[in-house]
């Protein structure tokens, strides 16, 4: 009698220990990330047991539940391909004419881990002097030559600054001192095959040819080093024809009709119809279009923040929501416009009412960490695009800069003035606007490295997290969280400060 009176008073305690998710965001107040705090949970398994296996749209699941953002300082062919190759997806941006981004998704397909596939090449007739520019602008010091100086060309042979440095005349065409007894691998040889012959050759770079001699592809002895330094990937993201998942983004103009034929054609697997606000006319009708004319390939809709927004979407068909609006780390929309809601608010309430349908949330925006990642799937985020946390990362479109003796790479919004002038304004006005409005900003990161070293230790901090809160997969999470298992509070600014790094004079932050 006496313990079951005991267990009595224990469950009362657990049942006003901590709010759950249906009374927390039923109160009226829009929460961020930062606002919220989960309780732990009992650990009965590793971390490494934790499954994050998630999906973008109704058909296609990823092992790792992480999406590169379609922004044009963020996604093109090279992120694409890297993130694929981490078990993810990139989306291609659209700030470009139709047939650069369907370039890009051939692009992205034709990547192999490991290779280059689009080495600078020079012709024969190029001189020294063209390679001492090259090595003064980009780093490189040698390079490959083919009859044309274009990948897909017969290769010659290869010049490095062991065949030029004692030339004193540096008008000398290359074709007098490149090496031409080069040793090759086939374009069919797997990446551990020419890993095996580039490390025993002792040459900085291994040229990949065609059955015809023709240049398809370069391995550098450079990358090899720092990729094995590198944590294992894992399996990546193949689509149906064992080629790289690759998503693209389109707008909702009529001329996006076309640009999602040439998408097709390239082979992207899935869009995403990119506006800010995504319950619009304009959105429903391309929705409409493309299911009708390309039933195979998903769509994922958006961007969305509430139910009623989220009904429509789903109603007309959409494979997937992407949520979130104004929270991006350069985003003004909520200050411009004053229209949004909070990131972790938003998750929420259209992951619960999309679970219904089966359709999964792709929360998108505000992440500054891997607890902020954690917090997006617990609140039944899918999986989670990422435009800053992967801003300033070698596999970002352009060239780093040097600032203030800061190695830098910009990154900007879609919203922004810059990005609009280049034709991303479509995402933010259903028709041709004179008068633009920036609802974003351009800026600058500092270098963070490769992706491939980057995704897999935040995903090792997802699955610790997961770890704490007792919860072994995403399917496991949402059960949880929508039976009123999982627990959280709202933090003070107080709490806010004392669960970050204070009191000390000095310290290094390293995530790794």
């Amino acid at each position: 009698m006496a313990l079951n009176m005991e267990q009595n008073a224990a469950d009362g305690w657990a049942a006003t220990d901590g709010v759950i998710a249906r009374k927390l965001f039923s109160q009226g107040y829009s929460f961020t990330y930062d606002d919220l705090i989960f309780h732990p949970g009992h650990i009965s398994f590793a971390a490494d047991d934790v499954d994050l296996r998630g999906r973008v749209s109704r058909r296609i699941s990823l092992r790792v539940p992480l999406v590169s953002s379609p922004m044009d300082t963020v996604t093109e062919g090279t992120m694409a391909a890297a993130m694929a190759a981490l078990g993810g997806i990139g989306f291609i941006h659209y700030n470009n004419r139709p047939e650069e981004q369907a370039a890009q998704v051939v692009r992205a397909k034709r990547i192999r881990p490991g290779f280059v596939v689009d080495p600078v090449v020079f012709g024969p007739r190029a001189t020294i002097k063209d390679l001492d520019r090259l090595k003064e602008t980009r780093g490189f010091s040698s390079v490959c030559v083919t009859e044309d100086g274009r990948v897909g060309s017969k290769l010659l042979g290869v010049v490095t600054s062991r065949d030029t440095d004692f030339v004193p005349d540096r008008s000398t065409e290359l074709s007098d001192v490149m090496t031409s007894d080069v040793i090759t691998v086939p374009s069919k040889c797997s990446r551990e095959e020419a890993e095996k012959i580039l490390i025993q050759s002792k040459k900085g770079r291994l040229p990949v040819v065609s059955s015809n001699g023709e240049l398809v592809g370069l391995m550098v002895r450079a990358d090899l080093k720092k990729a094995l330094a590198y944590p294992a990937r894992g399996e990546p993201s193949l689509g149906p024809d064992g080629k790289i998942l690759v998503g693209a983004a389109i707008g909702t103009r009529e001329d996006d009709k076309e640009r999602l034929k040439l998408l097709v054609a390239a082979g992207v697997n899935v869009v995403i119809l990119d506006s800010s606000q995504g319950d619009s006319t304009f959105q429903l009708n391309m929705l409409n279009y493309v299911k009708k004319n390309y039933p195979a390939l998903d769509v994922i809709a958006g961007n969305v923040v509430t139910v009623p927004q989220a009904r429509r979407l789903i109603e007309a068909g959409a494979d997937g929501l992407r949520v979130g609006m104004g929270s991006g780390s350069i985003c003004t929309t909520q200050e411009v416009c004053a229209v949004g809601r909070g990131q972790a608010t938003a998750v929420y309430q259209t992951a619960k009412f999309a679970s219904t349908y089966d359709v999964p949330v792709i929360a998108d925006g505000g992440i500054a960490n891997s607890g902020h990642i954690v917090k997006a799937l617990a609140l039944g985020a899918s999986s989670v695009m990422m435009g800053s946390f992967l801003a300033g990362t070698e596999e970002t479109p352009d060239e780093y800069f040097m600032k203030n003796g800061m190695k830098l790479k910009r990154y900007r919004g879609m919203g922004s003035l810059e990005a609009m002038s280049k034709g991303s304004d479509t995402r933010y006005f259903g028709d041709k606007s004179v008068l633009k409005i920036a609802q974003g900003v351009s800026g600058a990161v500092a270098d963070k490295g490769s992706v491939m070293r980057l995704i897999p230790y935040t995903m090792q901090a997802v699955r610790h997290g997961f770890q704490d809160l007792g919860i072994k997969s995403l399917k496991e999470a949402a059960q949880r969280l929508y039976s009123d298992e999982t627990k959280m509070e709202v933090r003070t600014p107080a709490a806010q400060k004392e669960g970050g790094i204070h009191d000390l004079v000095s310290y290094e932050k390293r995530l790794f």
